[in-house]
């Protein structure tokens, strides 16, 4: 990365030259991301989605805090974006994750945030056929992790291999309720700052989904950054608490179903 680094284009260099900065390997997107005072830097291959995900960021200005592109430009095969920077306390912070009712309050907030917006003009859409074809693609190239999975999804009382969890979920594709969802509703994409959902990043796979998809994933990434399997287990944290904020009951078929897809990923 250090060659893409001295190949910046000129529009993100005269914004960013001799600014202070931490570089940031949190997550697993294998992108480089420099983190300045006041913006982001973001490098990674250019890829089909990856010029959706910017046209999304740019229709969520005014919408949503979310970032705000700065500059972007794709040079020698590298997406650069610059982007504005969220404010507050990722939700996983242990501010929060040891004040469970705060936390689960402000988690079922950002949701109604996303669902709040109005898709009549979203430029994406979630396609799950086409996520099961990428699946597909996925397992065919030996790409899916089994050691990041759920105990239970392999193995006695679970699918015998991912060709089998594939199988299940073309046969058990849900109807989509559709609303704004962020695609990868987890812990550190989401931001709270006085009392407030303050913002949310990593909008890589953010459009039109099931409103399911991002209870699903959020509910799991709760229950996980409590109980232990990051490192910390932390008590009081109910995730079945996230339903009643949000005032719904639990669909757990849809819940299951997302959850088991993302295994794939």
């Amino acid at each position: 990365m250090d060659d893409v680094m001295k190949n910046l284009p000129e529009s993100i260099r005269k914004l960013t030259e001799d600014k202070p900065y931490e570089t940031n390997d949190f997550g697993k997107s294998g992108s480089l991301v420099r983190i300045y005072d006041d913006f982001v830097l973001k490098i990674e291959e250019e890829r089909p989605g990856i010029a959706q995900m910017v046209n999304v960021m740019q229709w969520l200005d005014g919408k949503l805090p979310a970032p705000k592109v700065l500059a972007t430009e794709v040079k020698d095969g590298y997406r650069y974006l610059l982007m504005s920077k969220v404010r507050g306390r990722m939700a996983c912070d242990e501010y929060y994750m040891t004040r469970p009712e705060e936390l689960v309050t402000l988690l079922a907030e950002a949701l109604k945030m996303l669902w709040s917006v109005d898709i009549s003009d979203c430029p994406k859409t979630f396609d799950l056929k086409a996520e099961l074809e990428e699946a597909k693609y996925r397992i065919e190239h030996n790409l899916v992790d089994l050691e990041d999975v759920e105990p239970e999804t392999f193995g006695e009382g679970g699918f015998n291999n991912p060709e089998e969890l594939l199988q299940w979920l073309y046969d058990h594709q849900p109807e989509p309720d559709p609303v704004f969802a962020h695609g990868d509703f987890c812990l550190p994409n989401v931001f709270f700052e006085d009392g407030k959902v303050s913002g949310f990043i990593d909008l890589g796979d953010a459009g039109i989904a099931d409103r399911w998809y991002d209870i699903a994933l959020g509910y799991r990434s709760l229950k996980h950054n409590a109980d232990g399997t990051y490192g910390k287990y932390y008590e009081g944290v109910k995730p079945d608490d996230l339903f009643g904020k949000l005032g719904i009951e639990p669909d757990w078929e849809r819940i299951k179903y997302y959850i088991l897809l993302d295994e794939l990923f």
